[in-house]
């Protein structure tokens, strides 16, 4: 069997270990041995730009962030595209099936193609870890991490002036990164797409913390919203997809904070730090296991379907599990958090 591996949408830390996990498992276990790259995601198959991956290819890929084949969001079906191209495509390079890598954007590009009957199963990748149809997404640990590390900073430069600091972390629908990264930082407040909350209650516990003679903390998604606002803070336009470019909601809330209570207030935006540099030792395992498992289930002709974690064990679920519903924060996990705000 020869198949093609393409990383689509935005980049996270183990998706070269994912590559190398199915070619190595192939190689090693002689089940396949033939595989093809396609370049910048869905284009690479559209505009049949390819490149072999052999054994050398993946030497030591695992640790390293980004993606060897590179990335794009383009639409398969947009432009020269569609299911007749595709087929052409896999049809002239002698290619079985697609291991496609990426998002709920990929993953319902997958699932289209599949319908139409082209041969293609998948792994689940969102650093946002707002899949809902796997425990957790590799690239997500390694940014919880990263917004960890530049938290305790902060808090070293904000108990030296006794400021209010903000950190503005990843989560366009969902608060994963912020609540996982607040909780580890010891933040004062996580501020939650999830959790519309009201300026006065963010005051709230801003000033009870620095009525103790703390430096307040606050870990905020760039998707949360005040209660009073009808939509997210965006001041970038908007995306290929038509989607609005997020960022800012902590320099929106900087000097209302300060202003408010006096506390001098100064905003960080982490931004696309989350998403770069080397993976966790947690994400290499899980991607490799991920891409060992991708392998099997191409090998076993479960087309339709992508791997995901469950507990400490990898299954296989069918796309559909995966789109339509994101993986929101429980409301329980953030009462638990809450308990350690102010």
């Amino acid at each position: 069997m020869k198949i093609g591996i393409l990383t689509s949408g935005g980049d996270a830390p183990g998706l070269n270990a994912v590559i190398r996990g199915i070619v190595y498992s192939g190689i090693q276990t002689s089940k396949c041995d033939d595989f093809i790259g396609f370049r910048n995601g869905w284009k690479g198959v559209v505009e049949n730009d390819i490149t072999p991956i052999t054994r050398h290819d993946i030497k030591g890929i695992h640790k390293l962030g980004g993606t060897i084949l590179g990335t794009s969001r383009t639409n398969p079906f947009e432009g020269n595209g569609g299911v007749d191209r595709i087929n052409e495509v896999m049809k002239l390079n002698g290619i079985d099936a697609i291991v496609a890598i990426g998002g709920e954007g990929t993953l319902a590009a997958a699932k289209r193609l599949t319908d139409a009957g082209i041969k293609i199963v998948g792994v689940p990748k969102t650093v946002d870890n707002d899949l809902d149809a796997t425990d957790y997404t590799f690239g997500f640990d390694t940014a919880v991490g990263i917004a960890v590390d530049a938290m305790d900073r902060l808090r070293t430069t904000g108990d030296a002036h006794g400021r209010c600091m903000i950190a503005e972390v990843m989560g366009r629908h969902v608060g994963w990164i912020a609540l996982h990264a607040g909780m580890a930082a010891g933040a004062h407040a996580i501020l939650i797409p999830e959790q519309k909350t009201s300026i006065d209650q963010i005051l709230e516990w801003v000033t009870s913390a620095h009525d103790r003679g703390r430096a307040p903390l606050i870990a905020v998604a760039e998707g949360f919203a005040l209660d009073v606002m009808t939509d997210v803070h965006s001041e970038r336009g908007l995306d290929a997809f038509g989607r609005p470019r997020l960022g800012g909601i902590g320099e929106m809330l900087a000097p209302i904070i300060e202003e408010r209570t006096g506390i001098e207030t100064r905003a960080t935006t982490l931004g696309h730090i989350q998403r770069g540099g080397t993976p966790s030792a947690f994400d290499r395992v899980l991607a490799t296991r991920l891409g060992m498992a991708a392998l099997d289930l191409a090998l076993a002709g479960k087309w339709g379907y992508m791997v995901a974690l469950r507990g400490t064990d990898i299954v296989d679920v069918p796309f559909e599990d995966a789109l339509g519903k994101l993986k929101v924060v429980p409301q329980a996990r953030y009462d638990e958090a809450k308990i350690l705000f102010g």
